[in-house]
């Protein structure tokens, strides 16, 4: 997190003189305890400080990377998982390219009939079948994806953390998330790297770092 001068020597004053009440660190930095109460807020929602009744202002001892750290490890898949894009297993490789080129995405999921997850398709799965002559209008999806059980899932409940890094360790783009049915998987939303990066930034600019 960024701060400013004066948060910062508000900090310096804490580490040195906690417990410490709003009005001494205001004496200290010859201002109003008025003026001072936005960045006291600051410092304490953000975890710098620590705020006690009738006590005063602690520090945490925590740095921001540290704070931001804590946070990450507090969200879950279905904070930011997105909608799936998914086709059927019938659907030609021809289709499945074009849906893909549409969608500009690296990943696509194969449904059954019942919606349950069946395969899924990547980017060079889709090369590779494209490499000759064949007429891919005339291929099924379903001949060349990689097939249950041999892919990787994630469920909502699941830390987007350990998400990272199921998707760093298999050296894929995305995952499907689901969630059990009679039927089998159903998929019910997808997370990729582009998501988990998207997750990170808003955090750092939400808490300015």
């Amino acid at each position: 997190m960024e701060l400013s001068k004066r948060q910062e020597r508000i900090i310096e004053i804490v580490k040195d003189n906690g417990p410490i009440t709003g009005e001494n660190i205001a004496e200290q930095l010859n201002l109003t305890r008025a003026t001072l109460r936005p960045d006291l807020a600051i410092l304490t929602m953000s975890g710098f400080l620590e705020a006690r009744p009738r006590v005063g202002y602690f520090y945490t001892g925590k740095t921001g990377f540290e704070l931001i750290t804590e946070k990450i490890k507090k969200f879950h898949v279905q904070d930011f998982m997105q909608i799936p894009i998914v086709v059927k297993e019938e659907v030609s490789v021809y289709d499945a390219i074009s849906t893909m080129f549409l969608e500009d995405i690296g990943t696509l999921f194969v449904v059954n009939e019942d919606s349950c997850l069946t395969g899924v398709l990547s980017r060079k799965d889709l090369l590779r079948a494209s490499i000759g002559q064949q007429d891919l209008n005339s291929i099924a999806v379903h001949i060349i994806m990689t097939r249950m059980p041999n892919i990787t899932v994630c469920r909502k409940e699941d830390l987007i953390l350990d998400v990272a890094q199921k998707l760093i360790n298999k050296q894929i783009d995305g995952l499907p998330v689901v969630k059990d049915t009679n039927a089998g998987l159903a998929v019910i939303g997808r997370v990729t790297k582009t998501t988990i990066t998207k997750a990170f930034v808003e955090l750092t600019k939400e808490n300015h770092v």
